[in-house]
């Protein structure tokens, strides 16, 4: 399945895409696509509904993040091994672990709004797991189950503010619209192999990450199962699992958005994001 929130930032509804591409309404049926919505019972319930007696969402509506009351927004840096080698770096023994706030979430096709003093800010397509329910001391054979699905998140990253500020990286991955989530949350039963997806972000047409998570240092499951021995997950919570080579740091030069520039980024079977940077606000 995939389960979508439209609307106005802030008034977004729960729907979901029927086969032939149209959003239904679930407003009836689900509050938001958050909390204990997104527990397998819950995942079910929606499965078995006949879509057709849902209404068609007409227009051409706003796309907001794919997850509501998003409790934590957790990210594992330098976890591609080509990304590792661009970067001239070594792999890490075990997961970074880093943070974004949940106020940087924002629709996948919203303008990204580029920093006050922004002098280095990049792009980072990745594949987000979002977890579905209560998850603590989990092993990796069983972290699958704690996944209610997958989307494309856009780690937009402020590198001035991140590596050349003190401090830790939060404050260069946390500016207002950095975490564009979406379109879709595509349900675990979806994605056949997590570790086998295609990636790709492009900026004003020219094809600068062109990837695959079958690159990925620490698998999704690991990552779930690491992360559950020092911190519980909770329903909502988002994990950004890393991303791989071609982002702006990595060009030689560096290579850093501009007001004016178009992103497009995707990933195998979750759909696209595309985002225009605007002046701040």
């Amino acid at each position: 399945m995939k389960l979508l929130r439209y609307g106005q930032l802030g008034f977004e509804k729960p729907g979901i895409l029927d086969a032939d591409g149209n959003i239904r309404d679930l407003s009836n049926i689900i509050d938001d696509v958050a909390d204990a919505q997104l527990g397998d019972e819950a995942l079910n319930k929606i499965r078995q509904l006949d879509l057709n007696k849902l209404d068609i969402v007409t227009g051409n509506p706003r796309i907001g993040a794919c997850v509501g009351n998003v409790g934590k927004f957790i990210c594992i840096g330098l976890n591609y091994a080509d990304h590792a080698a661009e970067a001239g770096m070594q792999l890490p023994e075990e997961p970074i672990i880093f943070s974004k706030a949940t106020s940087a979430i924002c629709g996948p096709n919203d303008d990204i709004e580029m920093p006050r003093n922004s002098v280095k800010t990049d792009w980072e397509v990745e594949l987000g797991v979002v977890i579905g329910k209560h998850a603590k001391y989990v092993t990796e054979a069983d972290a699958e189950q704690y996944i209610a699905g997958y989307c494309v998140i856009n780690d937009l990253s402020e590198r001035d503010f991140q590596i050349e500020r003190s401090g830790q990286w939060v404050k260069g991955k946390s500016c207002d619209t950095f975490g564009p989530i979406g379109p879709y949350l595509v349900t675990r039963d979806d994605i056949a192999d997590p570790q086998n997806l295609t990636m790709y972000l492009d900026v004003n047409g020219h094809r600068y990450q062109n990837g695959s998570t079958k690159t990925m240092h620490f698998g999704v499951a690991t990552i779930i199962a690491h992360l559950s021995q020092f911190m519980s997950l909770q329903p909502g919570d988002v994990i950004s699992t890393g991303t791989p080579p071609g982002v702006g740091l990595g060009q030689k030069p560096p290579v850093y958005l501009q007001v004016g520039d178009k992103m497009e980024l995707g990933i195998q079977g979750l759909g696209v994001q595309i985002q225009t940077v605007v002046k701040p606000i």
